[in-house]
């Protein structure tokens, strides 16, 4: 797990990676977005809208950490949702090892 979340912050440094709920669901319906880290203890709106962007623009979500796990990795404070821009696409290869 502590590798992911290294990896994470290499892509974010890389500026690979949208931080927070609406530039992530804008990028989604822009197709910019290759997968989503959301944060296993995010609110119910929160959680509802990214699922349902996600299942619709066919974009795989993993909700295997949580908002402190995944704010640590990329050194910002409460951030629960972040994805992976498809220029990104080689970090997600090295995620999914």
């Amino acid at each position: 797990m502590m590798k992911i979340l290294n990896n994470i912050g290499l892509c974010f440094r890389a500026g690979h990676i949208l931080v927070g709920e609406n530039l992530v669901v804008e990028a989604i319906r822009k197709n910019d977005i290759c997968y989503i880290f959301l944060a296993n203890d995010a609110g119910k709106n929160t959680t509802k809208k990214i699922l349902d962007k996600a299942k619709f623009y066919q974009v795989e979500v993993n909700l295997d950490y949580d908002t402190f796990s995944l704010s640590n990795a990329i050194g910002k404070e409460n951030k629960k949702v972040l994805g992976i821009k498809k220029s990104g696409e080689s970090f997600l290869k090295i995620l999914r090892k």
